[in-house]
């Protein structure tokens, strides 16, 4: 067993055995900059200890010395497998082996399921439902179905007070620093939001009435503690949970444009300026995200604060450029509240770009305004279009 690996006990009884991946750059379409962690969990009992999910297959090894650094690993009696997406439950089968074949793992009804769909045999899971007590110790089980999976549950340890959350209140973000208040505050609120964007948008219905129902849940967490980054404790608990409700809120303001494109000669480049010119002169801001160096991650993460979406794209081979259809097809998928559409772009014989563009950003937008095509490389008048087109978009958000 690798003896590089230590445990880091974050509570009396509690102690943090995840594994930190560097070197994770893609998740789901998701540019992970920043690396993540697979975070797991273990739990004094009074005759062993409880462990609290565990981590992607490959980093088992990391689990296991942790593990070792507070007890053998066969004083795991037990497993709560709050989530089984592979991130968090492919290790499962072997961290089983090492520790105990028989050792009961418990999951939500939906979790039992998927477990099973997953690794047939290899784990046999038990539904948790209420009240769990192992090993001399009470937790909370708190189903919260489509907060991204429909296994999805929280657990919440009574007597050390900690909420163990899955996927919820999370991000990618690999360090050292098991706490949130341990790192700079700009990355916290840059990454739990890009997370949030990417991961969770599309279940915002969801999560504001999970956020709604929280208090009469009764917990009252000593901290937080995700599957993903680092743990909240005292006023990081408030806000984050504050910003999970803000950001679920369909209804909160959301004064802001995001303007993207890609552009083969350099057209379209010329009226994206010129309209997002146009936006700024009207005092509203407007972020422009050429699709040449920015990560579909980046746009949705734009977009987590904005109400209007502005899709510029030359034609090619009839239809709109290959890193706009990528882009409006990963958006589509994650569902964004946008408010106002617009699509621009240069064409040569026939504007079918936008056309195409159009037709894939209306579904996604509760209004689309008419493209602004130009012809071939645009002109002084041109360019006064799109200024002015730029002008009336932000009239509309303001």
């Amino acid at each position: 067993m690798n003896g590089s690996f230590q445990a880091i006990q974050i509570s009396p009884s509690v102690y943090w055995v995840g594994a930190i991946d560097w070197a994770l750059r893609q998740f789901h379409g998701y540019e992970t900059r920043r690396g993540s962690t697979y975070n797991a969990y273990l739990v004094k009992g009074d005759d062993g200890y409880i462990l609290i999910d565990t981590v992607k297959k490959g980093f088992e090894d990391e689990l296991l010395a942790r593990i070792a650094t507070v007890c053998p690993p066969d004083q795991v009696r037990a497993i709560i497998s709050n989530h089984a997406e592979m991130d968090h439950s492919g290790g499962l089968p072997r961290v089983l082996a090492a520790i105990a074949p028989d050792a009961p793992v418990y999951a939500s009804p939906m979790g039992v399921k998927a477990l099973a769909a997953h690794f047939g045999d290899a784990v046999r899971a038990l539904p948790a439902k209420g009240t769990l007590t192992l090993l001399g110790r009470t937790f909370r089980v708190v189903e919260t179905r489509m907060m991204h999976w429909p296994d999805s549950m929280w657990t919440y340890d009574e007597a050390d007070r900690i909420l163990f959350t899955n996927d919820a209140f999370g991000m990618h973000l690999a360090g050292q620093a098991r706490w949130a208040d341990e790192v700079p505050a700009d990355i916290i609120e840059d990454e739990s939001a890009r997370y949030f964007a990417n991961i969770l948008t599309i279940y915002a219905p969801i999560i504001a009435k999970c956020c709604a129902g929280y208090p009469a849940l009764g917990l009252d967490p000593a901290a937080i503690c995700p599957d993903h980054g680092p743990c909240w404790r005292g006023d990081g608990i408030a806000r984050i949970l504050s910003q999970y409700a803000a950001w679920s809120n369909p209804e909160r303001s959301r004064k802001k444009a995001v303007l993207i494109y890609d552009t083969m000669w350099h057209s379209t480049e010329t009226m994206a300026r010129a309209i997002a010119d146009g936006i700024a002169g009207t005092g509203l801001p407007c972020d422009v995200l050429p699709l040449s160096g920015t990560p579909r991650s980046e746009v949705a993460r734009a977009l987590l604060d904005a109400s209007a979406l502005i899709v510029g794209t030359p034609t090619l081979n009839q239809g709109m450029y290959p890193t706009v259809a990528d882009v409006l097809c990963y958006l589509k998928g994650l569902k964004f509240p946008i408010e106002l559409g617009a699509v621009f772009g240069s064409h040569g014989w026939a504007p079918l770009g936008t056309k195409a563009a159009k037709e894939a950003l209306a579904p996604m937008c509760k209004t689309t305004l008419d493209p602004l095509d130009l012809c071939y490389v645009p002109t002084p008048e041109g360019l006064a279009r799109c200024r002015e087109y730029g002008e009336s978009i932000a009239k509309r958000i303001l």
